[in-house]
């Protein structure tokens, strides 16, 4: 198993059959390829993924799953968009969205306009953009997580 030291995580081991591969890179970074999920697992709600680079181990990508903040997110998506991660069903598609946490983490938003999907049979993943009008590039999660929170206690 080989190791890589990351900003966040410190070194951590990069099992080759935990690789996600990103044939065409992702939005802005298309020259990294290779990703690893890592969760967070200290926080008991456990809703941040971290989409962590191997190429690059100082960039990392915090994700939710979309439907935590989103509960009826079903973008349209051009099935040739998602030829490169292989053959999936709506059982096998894992979806995550793009998390932003400014120093002011009250206009903490998503991207739902491109979403990142993942074939886990295949450990491909590719990140595309939507036709749908109705999901922004920044929506706002704040006041969705802080309900969510005291729904909770």
């Amino acid at each position: 198993m080989d190791k890589i030291v990351t900003k966040l995580f410190g070194e951590i081991g990069v099992d080759e059959d935990k690789i996600i591969k990103f044939p065409d890179g992702i939005i802005g970074f298309g020259n990294l390829k290779n990703f690893l999920l890592i969760h967070d697992s200290e926080k008991k709600d456990g809703i941040v993924t971290w989409l962590q680079s191997i190429e690059e181990p100082g960039f990392a990508i915090p994700a939710i799953d979309p439907l935590i903040v989103k509960e009826d997110y079903n973008p349209v998506v051009e099935d040739e968009l998602l030829g490169s991660i292989g053959e999936i069903t709506d059982e096998e598609i894992f979806v995550l969205v793009t998390l932003k946490v400014p120093s002011d983490i009250k206009n903490m938003t998503v991207n739902l306009k491109a979403p990142i999907v993942i074939n886990p049979n295949t450990k491909k993943g590719c990140q595309i953009l939507t036709d749908n009008e109705e999901y922004p590039i920044r929506y706002p999660i704040y006041d969705i997580l802080q309900a969510m929170k005291k729904e909770g206690e």
